[in-house]
């Protein structure tokens, strides 16, 4: 009669929430690694491998930190309290940004090599054998809109953390930089692709550069810049298909391509339109994998694999909706993807697509992501397993 009577209140038992083991094995790591930093300096974005199982990735990837990355992983290790490790990766972006190698106006580049910023502060490369040239990426060496947003953002939550206002007037000098060079007649253009002193200015709009900016250009009291950007966002949305359109192409047209971060990160920015909640649905739905309960989401939807860090956005968004056992699903899923060394593997399948150029040449699809650990991955893991949201950080 016991065991009877047990039966039923062991099954309606709830399921255990990995949120915060996830966010502890996340936080640890990139404690520790931003620990290991001597002083200012930025945390190399990949693990990659060695010798004879080195790939063309693992070698341009070898020194590279990525800026959205190390942006993503300060605002990580803020939502977990350590600041002044936090203030590490902050403090190398302000000396990027004082001692680039060409640039003075305030903007920064895509990447940074690894470790302590040098003066001037050092790009990305690696030695070519069979040129017998130093070669450099011109994605790396490139000034994206949307990756100088997320740098703002962490430094507008530093301000926020320490009164430190040398922060914010950071963050205002490549704010002007933005404004100055990329306004366009709806939203904020793409950036610069390539080396100086000539890189090229890339004309297409970017729903989530646009989203970054405006929550970022809010932060600064910039109102007008602000419902600049925002306004553009709020045309993306499409209501026919409950989603939003990724941006406008080079020739002004809405690019129909359907991407996790433009269409979860207005639901996690301060003050979200409610007519855009059923983008969530959106992305379940067309990235989700498997396609009934999605345990993961691909970067786009040929579902090819699943996209860890788009996985740990979706589980943010889930839980931020209140949508927790959709939420638990994914965070299992991510349970399960930390490497050997700590951080948490990019992909879970080798090699995965996701419809998208590096360079000039939109239609060439060479972004690939590979199943290597990741520090971007890792710390949207943290802010997932703690339900941090780092878009309203800096708030």
């Amino acid at each position: 009669m016991l065991l009877l009577a047990a039966a039923p209140l062991l099954a309606a038992a709830p399921e255990r929430d990995p949120g915060p083991e996830i966010a502890a094995r996340a936080v640890a790591v990139l404690r520790a690694r931003a620990a290991a930093l001597p002083g200012p300096g930025l945390l190399r974005s990949y693990d990659v491998r060695t010798g004879a199982d080195a790939t063309d990735f693992d070698r341009v990837h070898a020194n590279c930190a990525y800026s959205y990355d190390n942006a993503v992983a300060g605002l990580a290790l803020l939502a977990a309290g350590e600041t002044m490790l936090a203030r590490r990766l902050g403090d190398a972006f302000l000396a990027a940004q004082a001692a680039d190698r060409f640039w003075r106006d305030g903007r920064l580049r895509n990447a940074y090599a690894a470790g302590p910023v040098s003066r001037p502060a050092a790009l990305p490369g690696w030695w070519d054998a069979a040129s017998g040239q130093w070669l450099e990426d011109g994605y790396q060496a490139g000034s994206a809109t949307g990756v100088i947003a997320w740098i703002m953002l962490f430094w507008l939550a530093l301000r926020a953390r320490t009164g430190d206002i040398t922060y914010e007037a950071a963050a205002n000098r490549a704010a002007d930089w933005v404004e100055t060079t990329q306004r366009a007649a709806r939203g904020y253009t793409g950036g610069t692709l390539g080396f100086e002193p000539a890189p090229v200015r890339l004309s297409w709009t970017s729903t989530e550069h646009n989203l970054d900016l405006f929550v970022a250009f809010r932060g600064l009291g910039r109102a007008a810049a602000a419902a600049h950007a925002r306004d553009f966002v709020a045309s993306m949305w499409s209501a026919p298909e409950r989603r939003f359109f990724s941006g406008l192409t080079p020739e002004g047209a809405p690019n129909p391509h359907s991407a996790v971060d433009a269409n979860l990160w207005p639901l996690l920015a301060p003050d979200p339109d409610p007519a855009w909640t059923p983008a969530l649905d959106w992305v379940l739905t067309r990235h989700g994998l498997p396609a009934e309960t999605p345990e993961g989401v691909d970067f786009n939807t040929d579902r090819d694999g699943i996209w860890l860090e788009g996985t740990a956005i979706t589980a943010l968004a889930l839980r931020r909706a209140g949508r927790a056992v959709a939420a638990r699903r994914l965070t299992r899923t991510l349970a399960g993807q930390f490497s050997p060394g700590g951080l948490v593997f990019a992909t879970t399948t080798p090699r995965l697509t996701t419809g998208l150029s590096t360079g000039l040449d939109q239609t060439a699809p060479d972004f690939l992501y590979f199943r290597r650990p990741h520090l971007a991955a890792t710390a949207w893991t943290a802010l997932a397993g703690l339900g941090a949201d780092p878009l309203r950080l800096a708030t």
